[in-house]
């Protein structure tokens, strides 16, 4: 069994983050890149039902720059047995990344894509739901435990009201919850192994994908400061500062 997990490369997520003078987007001028972590959680839980004997191979992608082989090779130092990298320029969204890999997944055929429930910079939550839809396969969004067997994957989701119990047919397109697993640290020896690896890269054309975006970014701003929490000495304060600062009583 192929199990294909993409991967984006995203501003680390100990970095704080700066928007750009111009509010055109957000600063990554000499700033630390590394795999988007729910990405990583999508590569830790492939390459454990591969030595669990489920899985034969494990395939990482990434679409765009070519700095994203660094991405690739961070995965294959965690287990991935190669890389495909999908190089482009274009700001690449949420349908143009599904699109490319619907793309590859017909050429590639695996039976499981284990992807990221959303990637740290946009937040988008899109990209696992739209190449399901695109592929015709079931999906499983959010989840925190899998489990493969007979040709199905019994996934456990985290829902509003607690858990929820999911069987889907394979081949299906699952997205990875925080509470899956905790990724290990790629060891220096997997580190230097990884560097011999085969990385394929192609180009969208190849693929016969148009990624142009479809939707423009107006403006890119930062959040509102909030002002400082106050203590109060009773009940009575407090609901003075509520009717009468605050306005919400």
């Amino acid at each position: 069994m192929k199990i294909l997990v993409p991967v984006k490369r995203v501003v680390d997520y100990n970095v704080k983050v700066r928007v750009k003078s111009d509010g055109t987007g957000v600063d990554i001028a000499n700033v630390k890149m590394s795999m988007n972590p729910f990405d990583e959680i999508a590569i830790e839980e492939a390459v454990r039902l591969k030595e669990a004997g489920i899985a034969t191979e494990v395939v990482a992608v990434s679409c765009g720059v070519a700095a994203c082989q660094e991405t690739l090779r961070a995965a294959m130092a965690i287990g991935a047995d190669r890389g495909i990298l999908v190089e482009t320029d274009v700001e690449l969204q949420p349908l143009a990344v599904a699109k490319l890999l619907k793309a590859l997944c017909d050429k590639e055929a695996p039976q499981v894509v284990i992807c990221g429930k959303q990637a740290i910079d946009d937040d988008s939550n899109q990209t696992g739901q739209m190449l399901a839809a695109l592929m015709s396969w079931p999906q499983a969004t959010f989840a925190s435990k899998l489990v493969i067997a007979g040709g199905a994957a019994t996934v456990t989701r985290e829902i509003d009201g607690g858990l929820e119990t999911l069987e889907i047919k394979l081949p299906a397109v699952v997205t990875t919850d925080l509470r899956l697993n905790e990724p290990r640290y790629a060891t220096l020896p997997n580190i230097m192994k990884a560097k011999k690896k085969p990385l394929e890269t192609v180009k969208p054309a190849d693929l016969g994908v148009d990624v142009a975006p479809r939707l423009a970014t107006l403006k890119v701003v930062e959040p509102a400061k909030r002002s400082a929490g106050v203590r109060v000495a009773d009940v009575a304060q407090l609901v003075d500062k509520l009717k009468n600062e605050a306005k919400v009583i």
